[in-house]
């Protein structure tokens, strides 16, 4: 056991879980952690916020979705705290008060992407086949032979075009590049020599949408964001298009591209989010048959939260050693962070 004072820190409990600690790290990483560190007996919420009063001595806090906001008052009760070791994603809703007091916070944003950018993955390349529209295709009431039935491109020189260039759409980038797509990026933060780099080519949001066949929203999750895809763009997608959003549903003009998806039976939008989520009962993205909808499961779930909790270790043994850990976030961070 260490002689450093730790505790977890998370949200109740969902998918049968008692907690969102006992989702995400599990009682095995719970048992490492508690044979790392001196480990409080109880995991902290935002309902049972006044054991802070018994926690003087608590120094690092492992932490999940739920992540109770630390204010003045809070903050005061801790007068220790080091580090919060955050097995999750973002980490805006929290971060600011401790960052302010140089209280050092890491984030799993990383360990999210994968699973995001391997789920966009395995749409793209089913996209590129014409899959989607192909499904619609076979089936008897359309009195199409197979061989008629829509086929896509293919992958291979196809224009593949991914809006945002954060830690998703570059490891997204990456698990593309064995294919022989064109990989095209809009981002104004993404210098040319980047872009050279990552072996990608910068172009403007209307190109991307008007040429590339597959368009893939990784937008960071920020207020003036908002609202950015709609009509005009949705409808200049050339003939067969394909979007996909696993970014944030209210980056998208959901009623643009309904009415571009009724007119345009030739276009197909994979919507993993949507503005609200679920879309309200009456949404018309449930009954066009060129519009799929998945619950928002591209994250991170089940087994591979685990990857979340590991990277929160990482980084606690990281900072234990003396290093400042890989994924630590900065107060200039916040602004551009998803």
């Amino acid at each position: 056991m260490g002689d450093i004072r730790a505790a977890f820190f998370g949200g109740q409990g969902l998918y049968g879980q008692a907690s969102q600690i006992d989702y995400v790290y599990g009682a095995e990483r719970v048992e490492r952690i508690a044979g790392l560190t001196q480990l409080y007996p109880w995991q902290l919420h935002q309902g049972n916020l006044e054991r802070l009063a018994d926690m003087a001595d608590l120094q690092v806090i492992f932490a999940t979705w739920g992540m109770p906001v630390l204010g003045d008052a809070e903050l005061a009760l801790l007068p220790r705290l080091q580090a919060v070791f955050y097995a999750a994603g973002t980490v805006k809703a929290f971060a600011g008060p401790l960052l302010e007091r140089h209280i050092l916070v890491t984030s799993a944003w990383a360990a999210n992407a994968i699973p995001v950018a391997e789920f966009a993955l395995a749409q793209i390349l089913l996209a590129c086949k014409g899959y989607f529209r192909n499904v619609r295709d076979y089936r008897p009431e359309t009195g199409l032979a197979p061989h008629a039935c829509y086929r896509g491109p293919g992958i291979y020189d196809v224009p593949v075009a991914l809006i945002g260039a954060g830690q998703v759409a570059r490891a997204l980038m990456e698990r593309l590049r064995p294919f022989q797509l064109e990989i095209w990026v809009v981002d104004p933060y993404l210098t040319d020599e980047e872009a050279t780099a990552l072996g990608v080519r910068r172009v403007s949001l209307e190109q991307a949408f008007r040429e590339a066949f597959v368009v893939s929203n990784h937008l960071p999750n920020l207020p003036d964001l908002a609202g950015t895809l709609g009509r005009d763009l949705f409808a200049s997608m050339r003939p067969g298009a394909v979007f996909i959003n696993t970014g944030r549903g209210a980056q998208v003009v959901e009623a643009d591209l309904a009415t571009v998806l009724s007119v345009r039976d030739d276009l197909t939008a994979l919507l993993d989010v949507t503005d609200p989520e679920p879309p309200d009962p009456d949404s018309p993205l449930y009954r066009l048959p060129n519009a799929h909808l998945s619950s928002h499961i591209a994250g991170s779930l089940n087994n591979e939260v685990g990857r979340l909790a590991d990277y929160a270790i990482d980084a606690f043994l990281e900072w234990r050693a003396g290093a400042t850990p890989r994924y630590a976030v900065t107060s200039s961070m916040l602004a551009r962070m998803a």
